[in-house]
């Protein structure tokens, strides 16, 4: 590991937790924040669904449990962020209005398909590599686990940041059930590795993701300077309709967050 590792990994999570914090107390940005972790927790549900099933196919009880377990946690995950954004009268963002904000901007349609922090996190892998079918066990246990322990306590902070915020009881106490499950993940994802690869090679593995998460936050960092703050618009007013969901299949990073 780098030695400037440690360091670059509190600059870069303290600027997240920054971020997250504030937006998730401001009124106006709370919404679209809400809505991003929906699209994120709901669209991980059918990669580790195909997961489970890999897993159970190889013969893995244990670890098909644990998928088993994890989608739900997801899908669930996904509900709460849903029921926060009813509560504020709001909505995910239908797939007709993504398509038209899309037209409206010429780099948005690329945007949506290259997250500067995934490219830096899976940088050298193709999306053909990341597909539950194929991806190396290796490789999502390890990269999965550090976006899980890390998620932890990102909740956590948000969960913190709606304390005093009057008519945020519900969501604080939903965000901060969601914290509580991305620790338990993180912690079968490592009982996974050491099955697999002993305890050295396990600390190789998270040695190799905490490098990458670092340089994915700096790039991740870098891109929120270039568009200046500016978010793509992921929640809209609610109807009188059901509430939209997201298209999951549409999402090919082993993101369980």
């Amino acid at each position: 590991m780098n030695p400037l590792t440690p360091l670059l990994q509190i600059i870069g999570s303290s600027a997240t937790a920054y971020l997250l914090s504030s937006q998730i107390r401001d009124a106006k940005t709370r919404p679209n924040v809400l809505a991003g972790f929906y699209f994120a927790e709901s669209g991980s549900v059918p990669f580790l669904t195909k997961l489970r099933d890999r897993a159970q196919a190889e013969g893995d009880t244990w670890l098909t449990e644990q998928l088993t377990r994890h989608a739900q946690d997801e899908r669930r995950h996904g509900q709460i962020f849903a029921n926060a954004l009813k509560q504020l009268g709001k909505e995910p963002i239908s797939p007709e209005a993504m398509k038209a904000a899309a037209k409206s901007d010429a780099k948005s349609d690329q945007e949506e398909q290259r997250s500067p922090f995934f490219e830096a996190y899976y940088r050298g892998y193709s999306p053909t590599d990341l597909q539950p079918e194929v991806i190396d066990w290796p490789v999502f246990l390890g990269s999965t686990h550090i976006l899980e322990a890390d998620a932890c306590g990102d909740f956590h902070r948000m969960a913190q940041a709606l304390s005093g915020v009057a008519g945020m009881e519900k969501i604080q106490a939903g965000i901060l059930s969601v914290s509580e499950d991305e620790q338990r993940h993180a912690t079968y994802l490592q009982e996974a590795m050491l099955r697999r690869y002993g305890y050295f090679g396990t600390e190789s593995l998270v040695s190799k993701w905490r490098s990458r998460k670092v340089d994915a936050l700096m790039a991740m960092v870098g891109g929120m300077i270039e568009r200046r703050g500016e978010m793509r618009p992921l929640a809209q007013d609610r109807t009188d309709d059901a509430i939209a969901t997201a298209t999951e299949e549409t999402i090919a990073t082993p993101v369980a967050a």
